[in-house]
């Protein structure tokens, strides 16, 4: 790596007046550095070296008028390159650039461009024209001005346009993540609902399982009551059923006494006896009383002893 500064010594030297002439040092760097601290050097020629590129930093050499840059390899120029507002003539003649930075449109005050002998787009190689005289140089460097400006108002909508897109994209994401958001809210104000529910269910189960206790002895108390009274009831009336049944028995067993003794009386040899006797008065006054009755002579119709 050859620089000027180790090979054509001191720069200072080669400063002719505001001319600095670098050209067929065998350069493939440029001394940036070196080249700063010459401001007076607004003309600089740097042609017929072994350039391939140019350094960002050498966009800082803004003194600079006059740019000889001819006959190198440069493939591209910086993206800053505008920055060199000063340039007023240019000459990029046979190298292997295919485009220029859009800053290029920045070089305002540039009035003379060369940009033959590169594989240029064949849009820019258009614009640019041969650079075959002072005239036709002029020409380049104001339609290629023109143009560069063109399509840095074309990146600069579709800068804006991307940004656009991008914005649409951010609103989207974020309206997606807001509803998302507001859906896990919902899922969670649900699911804290039921939580809540749920809590009070086994609340109100727990009270009335305790309570149930308190109300079981007083049914069945009830239940027992009633049972009893029901019991007692059917007792009861089975007791009454039965008394009367004794009495009627009673009675009928008296009837069967008196009628078996009275028919002991009146047909047995015992009627003689002194009990029969009566037992057989009473009878016979009981017949005769009994027959004055028309409802019961047809039932007495014929004495016992006939």
């Amino acid at each position: 790596m050859t620089k000027a500064g180790s090979k054509g010594g001191n720069l200072r030297e080669k400063l002719d007046g505001n001319e600095l002439d670098l050209s067929l040092s065998d350069l493939n760097e440029v001394p940036v550095k070196e080249l700063a601290a010459l401001p007076k050097a607004t003309i600089l020629d740097l042609s017929c070296n072994k350039l391939t590129t140019l350094p960002s930093d050498f966009c800082s050499l803004i003194h600079l008028v006059k740019l000889d840059l001819s006959k190198n390899k440069l493939q591209q120029l910086p993206a800053d390159f505008g920055r060199l507002v000063n340039l007023q003539h240019l000459d990029l003649l046979k190298n292997r650039l295919v485009t220029l930075p859009v800053s290029f449109a920045q070089l305002k005050s540039l009035k003379w461009l060369d940009l033959k002998d590169n594989p240029l787009d064949p849009v820019l190689a258009k614009v640019a024209g041969d650079c075959l005289d002072e005239k036709q140089c002029k020409q380049c460097a104001n339609k290629v001005l023109q143009h560069m400006k063109v399509v840095q108002a074309d990146q600069e909508r579709e800068r804006q346009r991307r940004q656009e897109v991008e914005r649409e994209a951010e609103k989207k994401r974020e309206a997606k993540q807001r509803a998302k958001e507001a859906q896990e809210r919902e899922v969670r104000k649900r699911e804290k609902a039921e939580e809540k529910e749920r809590r009070r269910k086994e609340y109100d189960a727990l009270k009335a399982s305790k309570r149930e206790p308190e109300k079981k002895p007083k049914k069945e108390t009830n239940q027992a009551s009633k049972s009893k009274s029901g019991s007692r009831s059917r007792k009861q009336q089975p007791r009454k059923h039965t008394r009367s049944w004794v009495v009627l028995k009673l009675l009928l067993l008296l009837l069967l006494c008196v009628a078996g003794g009275l028919v002991v009386c009146r047909v047995t040899e015992l009627q003689q006896q002194p009990l029969c006797t009566s037992v057989n008065t009473i009878y016979d006054n009981a017949i005769r009383g009994l027959r004055s009755h028309h409802i019961l002579q047809w039932v007495l119709q014929t004495d016992p002893q006939q």
